[in-house]
C-alpha cells in the first residue's frame, strides 16, 4: 500500500529560477476581498450555526474586531472563531443577558494538536472521533466556503497589485502564501488573469505561512532576496520567524501602500537596499494600525 501524499511536497519542490522570492498574501493584500468575507459570510454563518441571534451585534462586533481591525486580522478561521467567543463571553452586556456561550472545547483542543488547521484536517478528525463540537464546526466552515463561492466574485486585485506582477516576471519567484482553502484562492486568481504570474498558490490545506515561507524559501534564496507582503502582523511574523523580510500593506490604506510598492519598495529590494531602516519605518508605521484591545474596552 503507497503512502499517502504530502501536500507540503509542493512547497519543498517549488522551483528556483530566479535570485529573489517573494510571497504576497491573498486576502486583505492582493484582493479586496476581506471585508465581504467576513461580514457577508463568515459571520453570518457563525451566528446561524451557533443560534446567537440573540447576542448578533456582539457577536459581529467581536469577529469583525478579530478578524479585520485587530492585530490577530488574518489569523486562521478557526483560532479567530475560538478568540471571538471568548471576548463575547466576556462582555458585560451578554454576561447580563445569562447568554450562555458555546465552550468550544473541541476545537480548542483540536486547535492544540492539529498544526494544518483546514477543512480536509476537520473532516479527517470529526471522521475519527465523532466530536460534536468538531462537527459543528465543520458545518459552520463549510458553509463559509459555500457562501464566498456564491457572494465573493469579480472582485479586482487593489491597482498596482497587477503591474506589479508584470514587473516581477523575469527577476523574481513569486508565491501565494495565505490561510484561505486553496480553492478560493485558484478561482480569484484565475478569474482575475493574474494566476500566470505566480509559481504556486498556497492555501490553508498546504500549513500555516511560516511553514509556506520555510518549505518553499529558506534555503533556496539568500535570507535577504525572500520578501512577504502581508496585510496582518501574522505574515509579518511568518516573515521574520524565518529571518526573511516584510512589506506591509496597510489596512485602510491598501492603494497607496501598494503604490509605494511599486514605485518605492520594490526597487529598494531588487537592489538590495530594502532591509533596515526603510523596512523599519515600514513596520512601524504598520503596527500603528491594529490594536490587541477591542473599541469597547477603551471607551
Amino acid at each position: 500500500m503507497s503512502a499517502p501524499s504530502d501536500p507540503q511536497q509542493a512547497l519543498r519542490d517549488f522551483p528556483r529560477r530566479h535570485d529573489f522570492f517573494i510571497g504576497i498574501d491573498s486576502d486583505g493584500c492582493a484582493f479586496d476581498t476581506m471585508e465581504v468575507k467576513h461580514k457577508e459570510c463568515f459571520i453570518p454563518n457563525i451566528i446561524d450555526a451557533y443560534d446567537l441571534a440573540a447576542i448578533s451585534k456582539y457577536v459581529r462586533e467581536a469577529a469583525e474586531f478579530v478578524n479585520l481591525y485587530s492585530h490577530w486580522r488574518g489569523i486562521n478561521r478557526f483560532p479567530a472563531l475560538t478568540m471571538a467567543f471568548d471576548l463575547v463571553m466576556n462582555r458585560p452586556e451578554v454576561v447580563a443577558r445569562r447568554f450562555k456561550m458555546p465552550a468550544l472545547e473541541g476545537v480548542r483542543a483540536w486547535i492544540q494538536r492539529e498544526t494544518k488547521l483546514s477543512n480536509p484536517t476537520l473532516k479527517a478528525e470529526v471522521a475519527k472521533t465523532n466530536d460534536a463540537d468538531l462537527t459543528l464546526a465543520l458545518k459552520w466552515s463549510e458553509a463559509v466556503n459555500k457562501t464566498v463561492t456564491q457572494i465573493v466574485h469579480d472582485v479586482p486585485p487593489f491597482p498596482y497589485v497587477r503591474e506589479s506582477l508584470e514587473c516581477l516576471q523575469d527577476k523574481a519567484d513569486v508565491m501565494v502564501v495565505s490561510a484561505t482553502p486553496g480553492e478560493a484562492l485558484e478561482r480569484e486568481w484565475e478569474e482575475n488573469g493574474i494566476k500566470p504570474y505566480v509559481g504556486l498558490i498556497a492555501g490553508q490545506e498546504l500549513g500555516s505561512k511560516k511553514e509556506h515561507l520555510a518549505l518553499a524559501a529558506v534555503g533556496k534564496y539568500d535570507l535577504n532576496k525572500i520578501l512577504m507582503i502581508g496585510d496582518a502582523p501574522g505574515d509579518m511574523k511568518a516573515a521574520f520567524d524565518n529571518n526573511v523580510l516584510f512589506y506591509p500593506i496597510d489596512p485602510v490604506y491598501e492603494d497607496q501602500s501598494w503604490q509605494r510598492f511599486f514605485e518605492e519598495a520594490l526597487p529598494k529590494f531588487l537592489n538590495g537596499d530594502y532591509a533596515g531602516a526603510y523596512m523599519d519605518a515600514q513596520v512601524a508605521r504598520f503596527q500603528t494600525l491594529l490594536p490587541t484591545t477591542p473599541p469597547w474596552k477603551t471607551v
